[in-house]
């Protein structure tokens, strides 16, 4: 029996999801948050050593989904997918406009949080607690802080800030299209490979993840980047956090939920779809 969902059956997926987000405490959040964030660097760092050690930047990018599989199988939280599965909730009014953002605001706490110590820990021990001078890898993230944040000011600030939130919003369609296509598998094995296909396509085609730039602009920082924080957040953090929310709530949310429905799903109909086959649903 095939263990595919269909697409219904997906998008009927993500407003209860949303809504459960919006029940989480602030502490879980925020710690859910800082555990995404370094399981991202973590997968980031892996991805970069690899471009690196063997020229080959595809490489990297196979790698890279490893970090969102682990975030999305352990429950863990990004206000990337957040930006679009929680709207679903307050558009079939399982939740209000005030706790889908009350999860926006503790999600990026706890990223801001997760990112610093993360670019710490990795950095430190990259660069063996700064006793290592020309370590590739180390050089290949100062290189990328920097494509991520001077090369949008050197655009200038109509050109740079557009371009900035362009990219971020196509990144969140495909990350957001990732988050849920965790739902269109009851097995482990389909989960995986479902969420692996549009990450990889994202990193590779070098979109801005507000949760990546959290920890890659910072370690940069860190390892010596020529950039100050407003350079991190003027070039790049706030216009990113914009543009995945726009990708996250339009494309991904919107776009997706009204491709296969007329019109908002209500919560009295999850017992409904209990009774049916998710296959079919």
């Amino acid at each position: 029996m095939s263990d595919a969902v269909a697409p219904l059956g997906i998008v009927d997926a993500v407003g209860p999801a949303g809504e459960k987000k919006a029940e989480v405490p602030a502490w879980q959040l925020v710690l859910r948050a800082v555990l995404a964030t370094y399981l991202l660097g973590a997968a980031t760092t892996l991805a970069v050593m690899v471009q690196v050690e063997t020229g080959i930047p595809v490489l990297g990018s196979l790698l890279f989904p490893i970090g969102l599989v682990l975030v999305v199988l352990l429950g863990l939280e990004l206000v990337t997918g957040a930006f679009g599965v929680v709207p679903v909730a307050v558009l079939e009014r399982r939740v209000s406009v005030a706790a889908c953002l009350r999860v926006f605001l503790w999600l990026i706490v706890g990223h801001l949080v997760g990112g610093l110590a993360a670019a710490w820990m990795i950095s430190a021990v990259l660069t063996g607690m700064g006793t290592i001078s020309d370590e590739p890898t180390a050089q290949a993230l100062v290189d990328l802080a920097v494509d991520k944040t001077l090369r949008y000011a050197e655009a200038g600030p109509a050109t740079g800030l557009t371009w900035a939130t362009l990219s971020a919003v196509l990144c969140n369609w495909l990350v957001v299209l990732g988050v849920v296509m965790g739902f269109s598998s009851t097995s482990l094995a389909g989960k995986v490979l479902a969420i692996w296909m549009p990450i990889l396509a994202f990193f590779a085609l070098g979109y801005e993840h507000a949760v990546v730039n959290f920890f890659v602009i910072p370690a940069g920082m860190m390892l010596g980047a020529p950039i100050g924080v407003g350079d991190w957040w003027l070039w790049n953090q706030v216009p990113v956090l914009v543009g995945n929310f726009i990708g996250g709530i339009t494309l991904a949310a919107l776009g997706l939920y009204f491709s296969h429905r007329s019109r908002p799903r209500r919560p009295e109909e999850d017992v409904e779809a209990e009774d049916r086959d998710p296959q079919t649903a």
